[in-house]
Formats: C-alpha cells, structure tokens, sequence
C-alpha cells in the first residue's frame, strides 16, 4: 500500500487508549472544559465584541455571534464524536490517522505544530503589552531595548515579558498536569468571574435606544462580522489533545468540547448585548471598546477589571494552546513520524518534557525578537484546514464504518460536517493571498521532510 494512505486501525487506536502511555490520568470534566475555556474566551471577549458592531454588524452583532458560534459548534460536534470513539492524545492528527491514512494525520499535525506555536507566541504579545502597561501604572519602567521585539518601537530589541511567560508556561506544563490544570482552573475561574461581573453592571447602564437600528448594514454585515468573530469561538480541539491525560476520556471528552463551546458562546452573546446597549454601535471601533463604553457611564473602575481579566484570560490561552502542541508533537514521535526522542516521558512528572519545552523556547524565540502580525494570519487557515479534515472525516466514518459503538453522536449527519466545512472554506478563501503563500511553503517543508524522514521511521512501515 501507497505509504501516504496506510491508516491506522480504529480497533487498535481504542486499545492503545486503555494502555499505559506514561502520562498520568489526573483531568476530569471540569479539568478539561476548562482547557476548552481557556482555549476559546481571551482578551478578544473585550475587544471584538465592539468592533465587529461598529465595523459590520451593529447591535446585530448578537446574531454575528449566534452565526459564528452554530458553524464552530458544526465542527465542535464532529470533534465530539471522535473525542469519544477515538480517546487517544493527538485530536485532529490522530483522527486524520484513522480515516484518511497517514499522509493526510502527518499534514495536519505538521499543519497544527505551526499554528499552536504561532498563536503562542501572538497571545504571548498580547499579554506583554498588557503587563508592561500594568508596571508603568505602579511605577515600574523596563528599559526600552526590553520592550518589544525590533520595529516595533523606536529602540526596541527584545519582547522580554513574552519571552519570559512563553517558558513559564512552558516550565508549568512541564512540572506535571495536575499543577497545571490547577493553575489554568484558577485562571479560567477569574476571567469568567470578571466577565460575568461586567456583564451584570452593565446590564444596569443599558439604554434600549441603542439597539435601534438593529441592523444598520443589512444581513452582508451580519455575515461579515459572523467571519470575523469565528476566530474567537474555537480554541475547544485543545482540550481533545489531552485524551491521555483524562480520567474517563470517552465520557468526559465529548462533554467538555460541548461545554466549553456553549458556556463561552453564551458569554459573547451576553457581552454583545451589553455593550451595544450601553453605548452606540458607531463608537465602538476603537482598541479599547469595552473600557470605553463603561468609562462613558462613570465607571472608570472597569478598566482595571478588564486588565485584571485580560491577565488570567491570556495566561490560560497560553496554556491550553502549549498543551496541544506538545501533545500532538508526543503523538507524532510515538507514531514514529518525528523521531521517538520526542516522545521520552519525565519519569518523575509523567509529562512529554521534550516537545513541551522545545515549543517554550521556539515561541520564546519567535515573540522575543520578531513584529509577527502579519504570520498570525497563518493560525487561522491552520484551524480551519484541521474544521474541514475532521468533518470530512466523519461522513466518511460513518459510510464505512456504522457499526462502531460511538459514546456521543454529531447529529443530522451529513447536514452538520458540511456546515462546517462550508463555513471553513468561506472563511479560508476570504484570506489575502500571502497567507496562502505562506501555507503552502510549510506544507511543502512538511512533505519533504515525511517523504526523507516520516515515512521511513513510521511505527507502521516498521511493525
């Protein structure tokens, strides 16, 4: 058989399931919907809300939202499923394994390395620039060549609060996941709390007449602010990576996708309604919009609220996208598709040391010293290749193979996956061309090293 299209066997992936892998068992439902959180709900709660009203939606933002939420959920649904047929570390490259062979798993996990390290690195950023704003306000000043990466500012050389937090997680991850999860639990608990609060006391400021007109751009608008405020309704596939690492994985897996999907879309929808009642959608277009509106009212207070929860709520992106990588860097070296040096466990933390600080460092190194606005771009066309593969995927399970007990059903298949492949692609070919570029020659990268290296080592060419 054509090495690009052997599969690894479902029956045999279930197995591998109940082995000891080395990883410890510690994540329950709690632990892992809040990776999903702290993938999906960060700073962008506080800022794309008001500008996807101004620029697109109006006070229809909600339904921007509602838009956005029930395509990612299509894709969320479909990782459902195979979270609870196939609990196995890995998510979409292990799912790709099964049922379109191994070319399609190794460009996907290639695919995905890129796209974690990318936004770690991104959120990274943002979170620096956020601390750094928070040290001025109490007096402490870090010299200039410290401030940001070069280009970014006159005299900078080097991002030293990214770099720092990129191997601080990196060292948290790495120190074992029971200490881990507690920490982004705590995390995940104090930005839901805070945008809970916000939520409520504006609730109170609320002026109905500023929802009229509702609709100011027509349903394009809506469509239009629906594409942009996707990117900040998925983040869930993270917590499908930590399969190995749960207690109960095909029951609690497809739980925690579900959950995580519905609290934090609940909770943009709730920030929506607020913040375009309390302010006119026409003045939200700024940075800031949020802290805007309520400073508007008097309630100066809220912006050190939103700092504190744009603090927690980084910290936890971080986390949950760190995990991932490294999880799926495991699974890639256990298959034999990188080599097995990456797959070591830490015999005292039971945790894949090796790729986990690898990707500290490589997104140390890349938010440190290097303006990357314009290769953020690359982690959206990464998601959303991985939304197609897994709901092709499960039409095509389906068809070949119905008689598989499965723990959650995606329902109104084949409706659902082609929602969300539709939407992926709508959103993909909306993209500028240099990201496509960009695509492409790490997919070429990918490739050259499976055919020299990949599909030589492989655990299957080998068993």
């Amino acid at each position: 058989m054509n090495p690009f299209l052997r599969k690894k066997s479902i029956d045999e992936l279930q197995n591998e399931s109940t082995e000891n892998s080395g990883l410890k068992r510690v994540l329950g439902l709690w632990q892992l919907t809040a990776i999903g959180l702290g993938g999906i709900i960060g700073v962008g709660i506080f800022v794309l809300t008001g500008v996807a009203a101004a620029e697109h939606a109006g006070p229809a933002v909600i339904l921007s939202f509602m838009i956005a939420g029930m395509a990612s959920a299509a894709a969320a649904l479909c990782y459902a499923e195979f979270a609870g047929l196939i609990p196995v570390a890995g998510s979409a490259y292990t799912y790709s394994y099964a049922v379109l062979g191994e070319g399609a798993a190794w460009l996907i996990g290639w695919d995905l390395l890129l796209e974690y390290t990318l936004v770690i690195a991104v959120v990274a950023i943002g979170w620096s620039g956020y601390m750094l704003e928070i040290l001025t306000q109490i007096g402490i000043h870090l010299p200039v060549w410290a401030q940001g990466a070069p280009g970014t500012g006159a005299g900078h050389r080097i991002d030293l609060i990214s770099m720092i937090i990129s191997l601080a997680i990196a060292g948290l991850l790495t120190l074992g996941m029971e200490w881990g999860a507690r920490f982004n639990n705590l995390m995940v608990i104090i930005k839901l709390s805070i945008v809970l609060v916000v939520i409520v006391v504006g609730a109170f400021y609320i002026e109905p007449a500023n929802w009229h007109p509702f609709m100011p751009f027509g349903f394009h608008g809506v469509m239009g602010g629906a594409a942009l405020v996707f990117f900040a309704v998925f983040g869930y596939d993270t917590l499908t990576t930590a399969a190995e690492e749960s207690k109960n994985p095909q029951r609690d897996l497809p739980r925690a996708v579900v959950f995580s999907l519905a609290i934090a879309l609940c909770l943009y929808i709730g920030m929506s309604l607020v913040i375009t009642g309390m302010a006119h959608y026409d003045t939200l277009n700024n940075a800031a919009p949020i802290a805007k509106a309520f400073s508007h009212v008097g309630l100066h207070w809220i912006t050190f609220i939103i700092s504190v929860a744009a603090i927690a709520g980084i910290l936890s992106v971080l986390f949950s996208f760190m995990l991932a990588g490294s999880r799926i860097w495991f699974s890639m070296s256990r298959d034999g598709l990188l080599p097995k040096w990456f797959a070591k466990v830490h015999t005292k933390y039971k945790t894949p040391y090796r790729p986990t600080l690898i990707i500290g460092a490589i997104s140390a190194l890349v938010s440190g010293l290097t303006p990357i606005s314009e290769v953020a771009e690359l982690v959206n066309i990464g998601t959303l290749s991985a939304f197609i593969l897994i709901c092709s995927s499960i039409m095509v399970l389906r068809k070949k193979r119905p008689e598989l007990e499965r723990k959650f059903r995606t329902p109104f298949v084949p409706v659902i996956p082609l929602i969300g492949i539709g939407f992926s692609i709508y959103l993909i070919i909306s993209l500028p061309p240099i990201t496509w570029i960009r695509f492409v020659i790490w997919m070429v990268i990918g490739l050259v090293i499976y055919l020299l290296y990949g599909r030589r080592k492989s655990k299957l060419t080998n068993e």
